[in-house]
């Protein structure tokens, strides 16, 4: 297994397959076009790849808020099915420690929806706990996946 940060859209373009994983109704297009508006706002990838099959994406994002400071926040943390309970979601969350703490961030951090408990309970065996909640006001339901 090799983890590699992704340095280009066509990179990341590749990884449609794995976030279909867990977005079946993301199309092509749609992906395309969020990297678009995603990539100039300090978004990044990473993914472990096994040979030429990736097993394993997680996207971030670097930031700042007053509360914290500057913080790396991981976005769309995905384990191919096929690769889940192998290691490789540790390998993706000890990477970006890494990174977070090259780059002089303060904390880690990650949005998960509330009904993903097998994830909170990885979550937790990887120091995250919660902190507040994420609330969100929806303005357009046929965009949100």
């Amino acid at each position: 297994m090799e983890i590699r940060e992704l340095t280009s859209k066509e990179e990341m373009l590749k990884c449609f397959d794995i976030l279909c994983e867990v977005y079946d109704t993301l199309t092509l297009e749609e992906y395309d076009r969020e990297l678009d508006l995603m990539l100039p706002h300090n978004y990044g990838q990473v993914v472990v790849m096994d040979g030429e099959t990736i097993a394993g994406l997680t996207g971030y994002w670097i930031g700042s808020k007053l509360w914290c400071g500057k913080y790396l926040e991981l976005d769309n943390v995905v384990v191919s099915d096929s690769y889940r309970s192998k290691g490789i979601g540790k390998m993706l969350f000890d990477f970006m420690e890494q990174r977070a703490e090259k780059e002089k961030c303060t904390m880690l951090s990650l949005d998960s929806y509330s009904t993903n408990f097998k994830a909170h309970k990885f979550f937790y065996s990887q120091g995250f706990v919660p902190r507040g909640f994420h609330f969100i006001n929806i303005l357009d339901k046929s965009k949100v996946r």
